[in-house]
């Protein structure tokens, strides 16, 4: 399995289209942003730019997973290599957990770069939240993972990029990744993994600590995608 994981993770990084829009493109929307709400002082009770800092980390973690790892298994099962996997020594769950893992590794250079990005535009925290923002939205991550592998082995490969990047986009919107979610569409945003992700970031506001709600909610979603990916394996298995 730590060979599949070691593959998988320098597939990722060779790949042009994911240094591009998982890297690249939230750092620059990050700019996008924090120019935008120029004249507001915070967002979501965070300082403007540590909010967008997040947001955009986040989206940048959360494509990097979701959509890579659904539509490579996609493809992987069209072009029979997940049978060819089923007839080796490697077992199925080894096989759906090296999938995450490995997707969940290829988060940290889009978490970073933001990070760095901005660092280098005044965002000022403590070493300890510095690291525990890296920390905690690395582990985050791995709850899409989880579904990004359930997407893959749920869509067909001619429609799993439509479907993941309107479960992406909408996720988004309603998240709080680009603007914050207040009122009575916060109530509803609850049920929304990527706002319960953005949410990890709330212990660096002075007098808070770590929202443990949002952590809760992330190990249920996590727990729900891991018994998804693993049934639809299942499924592909018996269908193969």
């Amino acid at each position: 399995m730590t060979t599949l994981i070691q593959l998988e993770i320098l597939r990722t990084l060779r790949n042009r289209r994911y240094l591009l829009f998982t890297i690249a493109y939230p750092a620059l929307m990050y700019f996008f942003f924090i120019h935008a709400y120029d004249s507001a002082k915070s967002a979501g009770g965070l300082p403007v730019k540590t909010y967008f800092m997040v947001s955009m980390a986040t989206f940048g973690a959360v494509g990097a997973v979701l959509t890579g790892s659904a539509q490579r298994i996609s493809l992987e099962r069209k072009s029979g290599w997940v049978r060819q996997l089923r007839l080796t020594a490697l077992p199925g769950r080894a096989y759906t957990f090296g999938k995450i893992a490995a997707s969940a590794v290829t988060t940290l250079p889009a978490i970073l770069v933001v990070f760095a990005v901005g660092a280098s535009q005044g965002v000022s925290l403590g070493a300890a939240q510095w690291a525990g923002l890296v920390v905690a939205l690395w582990l985050g991550s791995f709850v899409f993972a989880a579904l990004g592998v359930a997407l893959g082995y749920a869509a067909a490969p001619d429609s799993v990029q439509t479907i993941v990047m309107i479960a992406y986009m909408l996720m988004s919107l309603f998240g709080g990744t680009w603007f914050p979610v207040s009122g009575s569409l916060e109530k509803f945003a609850q049920f929304n993994p990527v706002y319960l992700y953005n949410r990890l970031a709330t212990f660096t506001q002075p007098g808070h600590s770590l929202d443990t709600v949002a952590v809760a909610g992330l190990a249920g979603f996590l727990a729900v995608f891991v018994a998804a990916a693993a049934a639809l394996y299942r499924r592909d298995t018996r269908q193969a």
